[in-house]
């Protein structure tokens, strides 16, 4: 399944690209891809663990990125 979320406060494109590393480590996401530009995370997740996979992507997107706001 992929999943869209849109962000605002997304500082710059090096913490864009940290955000997304930290993602794609995150059990059941199968890809994560973060734009600065678009201000946008895309992941391609397990369904069937949707509820579990973000609030751990919450978590993660709190602790790199602290300003940032998930829509």
């Amino acid at each position: 399944m992929t999943k869209t979320i849109k962000v605002s406060n997304l500082d710059c494109a090096n913490c864009a690209a940290k955000l997304e590393r930290a993602l794609g480590k995150i059990d059941g996401v199968g890809s994560a891809s973060v734009g600065f530009l678009t201000q946008k995370i895309t992941l391609d997740i397990d369904e069937a663990r949707l509820d579990e996979i973000m609030n751990e992507v919450k978590r993660v997107c709190k602790k790199v990125e602290p300003d940032m706001k998930l829509m």
